[in-house]
């Protein structure tokens, strides 16, 4: 929480520890498929699943200071074994697995104020609520989350995409992400939107890529002929540095 504080700290919407897989026993069934691990916390200590944009700088961090030299590498993270690629224009492309479905008892909704829309819950793997609206703006601010009804629908929290539908191949996002708040892109959340979008508008025709707009910047999510959502996007190293701890 310190580091992420952007008023007394340095300020980010999460962590990323490099650690080698081999020294945590509780990860060790990965240590022979990667040999580092992505420890990712979200700016309020809480821990994640996994998280796509970190994965892309993951790597990125790995290749610039040595500790890696190839181009393809798998990473272990919570949700298991993630294969990465550098590519030749300097984007990184994240093996994101296939998405889960999980199961809703009732239809549910997000409800902000006296507007309330359906959503359509995905996995990849941390949870996702993603909403179809007319505008981004119908949000509003999205620093507190947005209510969910039934409220046990999500009983780990969930993110929550509002998304506009810009064309069969193209959306526009923006994202409250849980144990954040609003954050400029959402690695995880691009992949859900992605799959959701396909459907929308019938069972998609693999593979099908679609390009996703975030007041970041774009991310383009690929869904292959295997059903494995792949996330493309910069990873761009900005600064270097110590930190005190308190």
């Amino acid at each position: 929480r310190f580091l992420c504080d952007r008023n007394k700290g340095i300020g980010a919407d999460g962590v990323l520890r490099v650690v080698r897989t081999k020294h945590l026993p509780e990860f060790i069934d990965q240590a022979a498929g990667a040999e580092f691990f992505m420890d990712y916390r979200n700016a309020d200590g809480t821990l994640a699943e996994m998280c796509g944009n970190g994965a892309r700088v993951f790597v990125r961090y790995l290749d610039a200071t040595g500790l890696i030299t190839d181009n393809e590498v798998n990473i272990a993270t919570r949700s298991g074994l993630v294969p990465v690629i550098m590519n030749s224009d300097l984007s990184v492309t994240v093996d994101m697995g296939r998405p889960f479905v999980p199961e809703v008892l009732e239809p549910a909704s997000v409800i902000i104020g006296e507007r309330s829309w359906p959503l359509v819950a995905v996995e990849v793997p941390n949870p996702h609520a993603v909403v179809f609206v007319d505008e981004l703006a119908d949000a509003g601010s999205l620093m507190v989350a947005p209510e969910v009804r039934p409220a046990n629908t999500f009983p780990n929290g969930v993110n929550i995409e509002f998304v506009v539908d810009l064309g069969p191949d193209h959306v526009s996002m923006r994202v409250h992400e849980r144990g954040v708040g609003e954050t400029q892109s959402c690695g995880t959340g691009a992949c859900a939107v992605a799959w959701a979008q396909a459907r929308r508008r019938g069972e998609p025709v693999l593979p099908a890529t679609t390009l996703v707009d975030v007041p970041g910047g774009q991310l383009r999510v690929t869904e292959s002929t295997e059903g494995h959502l792949l996330l493309t996007g910069p990873a761009d190293l900005v600064a270097r540095g110590s930190v005190l701890l308190p």
